[in-house]
């Protein structure tokens, strides 16, 4: 098949977690890629990238750009010719500036589908969360109908609000839109680690004796790279999509794990009982006085103890045929990435 015949994916953040993997799975299953990254003369944003075309021996497949989601302007130039957009740039934190998480989140989704609609792409795969559909109510099973309500965190914030962008945009422009909502992503090959992953090397280090029962759920990130092109490859495929293969988990039973997978770690082995929460609360503020990364800000305590992880991935099973990675590969692929 001749390179003029295959299927071009323009994927915009293609340095981060997710957008890498896709990346690979693209290229692994007869795309031609166009990536867009901030800056390409930052080898942290593109030589991971492009070691995954090196290692395929597909380098004439991926062609990176340089773009920010921030600007309007050049996008439709860019999209030109493509016949998908695979939208997973934002700033994933659980701190740091607000109003930068939202506008990233927001203006980079008003002008990557303004773009998209001028260009005439066919299909939109955007990457959300299940931030964005939230953990309450407690006791009741989450599925793709549910939307999020809490507002303590700018991230949760911020990929509610662009979400219910992008499908007001997907309506009013006439795009088809498909919406992929990961639970928090494991697995290596992150350049910097994100806050689904953060903990795992202080968890390995012993940083904290106890880990705190904060409801979790999880999924690995290659199985978000596969979502993603099983969303635009099925053409029936609609609405959102909840990832969540590993459900009902809480932080200190993956601390657990990763202390059973390697007994060598120093990861706790022992929950925090609940009213014990204030105290880690406080720790956890005086470590940040001394520059330790935090964890526990009363925000993020706020926002966990209100819901479950009670997810149903039932319709990426049943509609994109998604079959999972097993939870012991996601806790040794991202222990070894520290490793």
């Amino acid at each position: 098949m001749g390179e003029e015949t295959l299927q071009r994916i323009f994927v915009t953040g293609v340095n981060g977690h997710i957008g890498n993997h896709i990346v690979r799975d693209l290229l692994e299953h007869g795309f031609m890629v166009k990536g867009s990254v901030r800056s390409l003369d930052d080898p942290m944003k593109v030589d991971h990238v492009r070691k995954h075309a090196q290692d395929l021996g597909l380098e004439e497949r991926l062609e990176l750009v340089e773009a920010n989601v921030m600007e309007a302007d050049g996008w439709t130039e860019l999209l030109s010719g493509c016949d998908g957009l695979f939208h997973t740039a934002t700033i994933y934190s659980t701190q740091g500036n607000a109003q930068e998480i939202l506008d990233t989140a927001n203006k980079g989704t008003l002008h990557l589908f303004h773009a998209a609609s001028a260009a005439k792409v066919p299909r939109i795969i955007y990457t959300s969360s299940t931030a964005a559909v939230g953990t309450e109510p407690k006791g009741k099973v989450k599925d793709e109908s549910m939307w999020q309500t809490d507002t303590n965190l700018p991230y949760t914030t911020a990929k509610t609000q662009a979400e219910h962008l992008a499908w007001e945009l997907a309506e009013n422009l006439k795009l088809d839109v498909r919406v992929i909502n990961p639970t928090a992503v494991l697995g290596g090959g992150f350049i910097r680690p994100t806050p689904s992953v953060d903990f795992f090397q202080d968890a390995m280090k012993g940083a904290f004796p106890v880990a705190p029962k904060f409801p979790m759920a999880a999924v690995h990130v290659r199985d978000v790279a596969r979502a993603h092109r099983r969303a635009f490859e099925v053409d029936e495929a609609e609405g959102r999509f909840i990832l969540a293969p590993h459900a009902n988990l809480t932080l200190s039973m993956i601390c657990r794990k990763i202390r059973e997978l390697y007994p060598d770690s120093k990861s706790p082995k022992l929950a925090l009982p609940n009213i014990l929460l204030p105290v880690a609360v406080f720790q956890d503020w005086v470590g940040g006085l001394f520059g330790k990364q935090r964890y526990l800000t009363r925000a993020v305590v706020k926002s966990l103890k209100k819901g479950d992880t009670n997810y149903s991935s039932e319709k990426a099973e049943r509609v994109l045929g998604m079959k999972w990675e097993g939870f012991d590969t996601c806790i040794k692929d991202t222990v070894d990435a520290y490793r």
